[in-house]
């Protein structure tokens, strides 16, 4: 299986949460991930982790992105790199 998602990685559960709100209350997700997400995928492609393959990723993003709903941002997500923000863009 695979999937495509996009994701914004930060400090605190906190955090993440208010970002989910921004979103939630119409904020575009890529222009918060270039924003705020610590990880180098924020900057560059607004979050876009691109097409990967399920056991690719930790185990605690893998079980969303291959769990959940599809065009949701789940979340907070926590993984050893901190908290997340996880849309799932495609799956098949």
């Amino acid at each position: 299986m695979k999937a495509r998602a996009r994701h914004i990685l930060v400090k605190t559960e906190d955090e993440c949460n208010t970002l989910k709100s921004k979103i939630e209350g119409g904020e575009d997700f890529a222009t918060m991930a270039k924003q705020f997400s610590q990880c180098p995928s924020g900057p560059r492609s607004g979050g876009d982790l691109g097409e990967f393959y399920q056991g690719q990723m930790v185990p605690e993003f893998d079980k969303v992105v291959f769990n959940d709903e599809v065009g949701v941002v789940h979340g907070p997500v926590q993984t050893q790199f901190g908290y997340h923000l996880i849309e799932i863009t495609q799956r098949s």
